[in-house]
């Protein structure tokens, strides 16, 4: 076992994060990832307080021949399963468990995305049929185009809540690496991160896309409005585009960001650091609770499904501060 894999393993079997590791060491977190990821080896006096922090000997951090941390405790003690600094066991992670979740998480992501996509496109049908009849640019009634374009919109929801169900299922032998804390075998952090360094162009390059296909999705409408005034029917086409446009960035942004996330749950960091599993524990359920009873509330008084769908995109947003200002909360309070 190298040094960057056991400081690895120690670190997570202490429970710390990288900026803990860092604070302790006296050295930046970007210098702990890079001793992590075998960027950078560090100097005689760093493996020396390495030695004092995690209490093992330097013969066990220099030479590779020696894979098992030696006994700091009641040998009677190493049966029992593993805790970090917070009282929680940790879960044994093998690798052949890290692979498949990967292979898991790489399948999931096209079909996920897509039922997202299918949410996102499903009000296209009836804003336009609800338009066109008022219009009379159908054969149909104002409230007959609604009508169809309602029973459309709900097969297309049907079809997305499957997906998810399906994909749901098929993830739940996995769930306990996004919920709980980890002890991953030797050598699982150097592949994934290898994977995953493999990966971070083409990451990035599809998330940007996504965003950028976002933000420029109200140009149609602009162009509507610069070039034809009040068209109210162009104008209905625009929002159609407008939807479309929206539907395939966040195709790629919920595509590129699940097998993101699969390496940094494995890795436990990002979003899936141990304090950020308590939180997730602590506020996750309620507050998705609460987002859906609003999300259907809404919808149901005024009945503008082509509309409401937004709540979803803020709720996100707005959970990302509800969690970072929760988050600080805890960390101040174990301070304290």
């Amino acid at each position: 076992m190298i040094l960057a894999d056991k400081i690895v393993n120690l670190r997570k079997r202490a429970g710390w994060s990288q900026e803990e590791l860092a604070e302790k060491m006296g050295v930046s977190r970007q210098s702990i990832s890079k001793w992590e990821g075998a960027q950078s080896v560090p100097d005689m006096n760093r493996i020396l307080k390495l030695s004092e922090v995690f209490c093992v000997s330097t013969d066990y951090l220099l030479r590779d021949d020696i894979e098992e941390v030696p006994c700091i405790v009641n040998p009677l003690e190493e049966a029992e399963p593993l805790e970090d600094s917070k009282g929680e066991t940790l879960i044994k992670v093998s690798l052949e468990t890290a692979n498949e979740y990967l292979e898991y998480c790489k399948k999931s992501s096209f079909s996920v995305a897509a039922g997202v996509m299918l949410c996102i496109l499903s009000p296209i049908l009836l804003i336009y049929l609800a338009a066109a009849g008022e219009m009379k640019k159908i054969p149909l009634t104002e409230d007959q185009g609604a009508m169809v374009g309602l029973i459309v919109m709900f097969c297309i929801v049907a079809a997305a809540v499957v997906i998810f169900i399906v994909n749901g299922h098929k993830g739940e032998p996995y769930e306990f690496l996004e919920k709980e804390p980890l002890d991953t075998e030797y050598g699982i952090d150097g592949m994934v991160r290898n994977k995953m360094k493999k990966y971070e162009k083409a990451h990035i390059m599809e998330f940007s896309t996504g965003v950028v296909l976002c933000i420029i999705s109200c140009i149609p409408i602009f162009l509507v409005q610069l070039f034809y005034g009040d068209d109210d029917f162009l104008s209905v086409i625009a929002v159609g585009v407008l939807l479309m446009l929206v539907a395939i960035g966040v195709f790629f942004i919920v595509r590129t960001s699940i097998i993101w996330d699969g390496y940094q749950a494995l890795l436990e960091e990002g979003d899936y650091t141990r304090i950020a599993k308590r939180r997730e524990k602590s506020i996750g359920n309620i507050y998705w609770a609460i987002v859906v009873a609003l999300y259907l509330f809404i919808s149901f008084v005024t009945m503008k499904w082509g509309i409401t769908w937004v709540i979803w995109p803020v709720a996100g947003i707005l959970y990302s501060v509800v969690a970072v200002i929760y988050g600080n909360y805890c960390v101040g309070k174990e301070k304290r």
